[in-house]
């Protein structure tokens, strides 16, 4: 799938070819040398071969795998893991463990969640553990049983339902 990203599939066997014989090494021309255009696509391999240093900043900016789940998609029955931050800019029915929840105004999830950081500015509904710091903007409605380590409501923020200060593993807060 990495291989076709930076062509977008328009060349989708030429690269292929050149890519294994000079993989070890870039000055290595003699597959090349006998077609003509081979040795315009030399330039595209040496991208190819650097486009996981190009796609490396991307995701250390957000520290980790990033799930974005756009406009008017629906996600449903889905168990989501392994991810670092999810973007819910749709609609989002899944049972989910992760670092970063962003939920955008037009975004909603429903289900259960396991976060270390909350940003709800959609709808959230179901049950919400945010073991460091949940934030509720103003566009936000958050409803269902709640746990938090620390909150932010900004002036029109929704929070309703079953809400308990602390984040305790094992079912109980350790200030009861």
């Amino acid at each position: 799938m990495a291989l076709q990203g930076p062509f977008f599939g328009k060349r989708d066997s030429e690269p292929l070819n050149p890519r294994s014989p000079t993989s070890p090494s870039l000055g290595g021309t003699s597959s090349l040398g006998s077609a003509g255009g081979a040795s315009a696509a030399q330039p595209f391999s040496s991208p190819a071969a650097s486009a996981p240093v190009a796609a490396a900043p991307a995701p250390a900016g957000e520290n980790g795998a990033k799930l974005t789940v756009g406009p008017n998609i629906k996600l449903k029955g889905v168990e989501i893991t392994d991810c670092d931050t999810l973007v819910v800019e749709g609609t989002v029915e899944a049972t989910m463990n992760s670092r970063v929840i962003q939920i955008a105004e037009q975004g909603a999830f429903k289900g259960s969640a396991e976060i270390d950081i909350a940003e709800i500015r959609g709808v959230f509904d179901g049950n919400l553990i945010v073991r460091q710091k949940l934030v509720i903007f103003a566009t936000g409605k958050v409803t269902g049983k709640i746990r938090y380590g620390k909150i932010v409501i900004e002036e029109g923020g929704q929070l309703s339902g079953e809400i308990t200060f602390g984040t305790a593993e094992g079912g109980s807060a350790k200030g009861d």
